[in-house]
């Protein structure tokens, strides 16, 4: 007795809309026999989705529409019932419209658009959306639509000129058909609400619209009559553009056309008297006849006579200014322009025409120097060098083309500006010497004693000549010190007698150009008790084999050969001299004394203070009795005491060296001696 489905039900085929949906059915039961009724009611499941009759919907709604107009959309089917039918509508989000969902009587719902905010179609010509239909089942089923809407145009806005005023001018007697002026306007609005047509203003005066032409689709104004200066100098035209819109929008402007004048006109003369008959002997400047010339030409056009005054040379050229100073970099690219001469001549034509010249005061400036005869462009022909020459002054001369010529001098100062390109030089210790600089300092030596001084110069000018002296190296960085800017070394402390005997000194010069640039010196200073542990010591420092010191006797031996040769000359010529004038005593001594004259005081220079190296160096040599073959065993430049005096000697006006050579052993020189 068990009820089978026998097929797939499906409740919308079987019932439609038709709610509650229901089978009925008999049931024939035998032994006994009985017959019983049933009914099968058939339940919906959420089982369609909603559907519109299209998926797009168009719309035109016009621009004037009033906010708060309803427009009804196409409603969707869906052929479930009970809460799986449809049950609402959304509408995507947008700034004019909104939805509003109404519900008929047998329950179905339709939606309606509903303006909220006015449509322009000048701002948006046209806006898509979207409409949603939703069911009630879990999950919903839904729908969606596109909906286009076209904004149709509404003449809602009025042509507009690109300029509310027009100026033109155009020559009398222009033949017709020139154009004299285009006006332009624009319109907003789209189709025939756009279109716009140009026309004369209603008060335009007649005698305008004869004299001129007006295209009423491109709004060209062109000449139609014939125009008149002596007629009418200026015209004040009125025009307006409106489009074809069921109530046309009007805009207006105005044109200002300005008749030149053309000579058209001859002069008149009229005769306002004359005194006839003239007497025999009227004198001379008696009045005949009174002329009135009249013309009706404006301007130079109604001038009767004309007078043209021809041009002479009576101008010399002018600069605008009588003397150029000129600054150029050295080490410039040779060719360069670097100044530009500046003269006008009020003259005209060929006496207004200016030549330039640069006048050859010296004969080398014609290399370095040239000038463009047309434009005045003075050239630097090659690369200048301020520590060669800081300045070079030079004449332009100015020559106009008349005949007689006239010229004007201008005078050019060009200034060499100094460029950092001249390292610091060193002049002591000087380093292209094979000699050996050794200064001497006393041991226990105070701190704050100054043993030498490091001399140089810098070619350059200004803060690039500027040096500084750093203590770059050292055999004892603690010792010494350097003077920053004067270069003099001072001991940093006071000597100990575990501090070594020699020390050698890299001292660091720069200058303060940029790019910055430096050398360097290096100082031998030796630490002594006595000057002679210094011979010793620079005796050892040389080769224990050396060849050169057979030449150095007899080097020394021929001084004292020629030496002693000179005095026996001497003393003969005395012995002469006293023979010749023994009777004159006074003249005896005269010559005595100029014969044995002895060299005056030597005179001291301080080459480290003074900044410079002296021309000549004084050399002191001391010889031992026990000298190995006489050995030259010091040779000290810009020293005459052994005890590292900083004080260089030089013999009073003595060119060359002066070497001075002591053979005793029995005691050390004084620094007299």
């Amino acid at each position: 007795g068990a009820l089978l489905v026998n097929e797939r039900i499906d409740r919308e085929e079987l019932c439609g809309a038709l709610s509650p949906c229901s089978l009925s059915f008999e049931i024939v039961v035998e032994n006994p026999l009985e017959l019983y009724s049933g009914t099968v009611e058939i339940q919906d499941i959420n089982d369609n989705d909603p559907v519109f009759p299209s998926s797009q919907a168009r719309l035109e709604i016009s621009e004037s529409v009033a906010a708060g107009a309803r427009f009804p959309l196409e409603s969707a089917q869906d052929p479930d019932v009970g809460i799986n039918s449809l049950q609402t509508y959304q509408l995507s989000t947008n700034p004019n419209f909104a939805l509003d969902v109404q519900t008929r009587v047998d329950g179905s719902k339709y939606a309606e658009l509903v303006l909220e905010k006015e449509l322009d179609r000048e701002e948006q010509r046209e806006l898509n959306l979207v409409l949603t239909a939703l069911d009630g089942g879990s999950p919903p089923r839904s729908a969606h639509v596109q909906i286009h809407i076209d904004v149709i145009d509404a003449n809602d806005n009025a042509p507009v000129f690109n300029q509310s005023t027009y100026k033109a001018s155009v020559r009398e007697n222009t033949p017709s058909g020139t154009l004299v002026a285009r006006i332009s306007a624009y319109d907003l609005d789209d189709g025939p609400n756009g279109d716009i047509v140009y026309s004369f203003s209603s008060h335009t005066p007649a005698k305008v619209r004869e004299l001129f032409a007006l295209d009423s689709a491109t709004g060209e104004l062109r000449v139609k009559g014939q125009l008149d200066y002596e007629e009418t100098k200026l015209y004040e035209i009125y025009l307006q553009a409106k489009d074809k819109g069921a109530v046309p929008g009007v805009a207006h402007c105005k044109v200002l056309v300005e008749v030149v004048d053309v000579n058209d006109n001859a002069p008149e003369v009229t005769v306002t008297s004359v005194y006839s008959p003239v007497p025999e002997d009227a004198a001379p400047g008696t009045v005949v006849a009174l002329l009135s010339v009249t013309d009706l030409d404006s301007h130079d056009n109604g001038l009767h006579i004309l007078v043209q005054v021809s041009d002479v040379n009576d101008n010399a050229p002018k600069s605008s200014q009588d003397s150029y100073d000129v600054y150029v970099p050295e080490n410039n690219i040779p060719g360069i322009p670097i100044l530009n001469v500046s003269a006008t001549d009020p003259d005209l034509g060929r006496n207004a025409h200016l030549s330039y010249t640069l006048l050859q005061g010296d004969t080398t400036y014609g290399h370095l120097f040239s000038i463009n005869r047309e434009n005045g462009t003075l050239y630097v022909l090659t690369s200048l060098d301020h520590e060669d020459q800081v300045e070079f002054s030079m004449v332009v001369q100015v020559q106009d083309g008349g005949f007689p010529p006239l010229a004007t001098n201008v005078s050019v100062s060009v200034f060499v500006t100094d460029l950092n390109d001249n390292a610091p030089m060193v002049l002591y210790p000087h380093p292209n010497t094979t000699a050996t600089y050794t200064d001497v300092v006393a041991p226990g030596t105070a701190a704050g004693h100054m043993v030498t001084k490091v001399v140089a110069v810098d070619a350059d000018a200004g803060y690039n000549a500027w040096i500084s002296y750093t203590l770059l190296q050292a055999t004892d960085p603690s010792l010494f010190s350097v003077g920053l800017h004067n270069g003099e070394i001072f001991t940093a402390r006071q000597l100990r007698e575990d501090d070594p005997p020699e020390h050698t000194l890299v001292i660091l010069l720069k200058d303060h150009g940029e790019p910055v640039l430096s050398t360097s010196a290096t100082i031998s200073i030796s630490v002594a008790e006595m000057a002679k542990e210094v011979l010793t010591d620079l005796t050892d420092v040389a080769p224990a084999n050396d060849p050169r010191r057979h030449v150095t006797f007899y080097l020394i031996l021929a001084v004292i050969l020629v030496s002693a040769a000179f005095f026996i000359t001497m003393l003969s010529v005395g012995i002469f001299k006293c023979y010749k004038w023994r009777q004159s005593k006074e003249l005896y001594n005269s010559s005595r004394s100029t014969t044995y004259r002895t060299p005056g005081p030597f005179n001291h220079i301080d080459a480290v203070r003074g900044g410079f190296t002296p021309p000549s160096f004084y050399h002191q040599v001391y010889l031992t009795t026990d000298s190995r073959q006489s050995d030259l065993l010091c040779k000290k430049p810009f020293t005459s005491s052994p005890l590292g005096s900083r004080q260089g000697t030089i013999r009073n006006g003595e060119p060359g060296l002066y070497h001075q050579i002591v053979g005793t052993a029995s005691r050390l020189p004084t620094p007299a001696e």
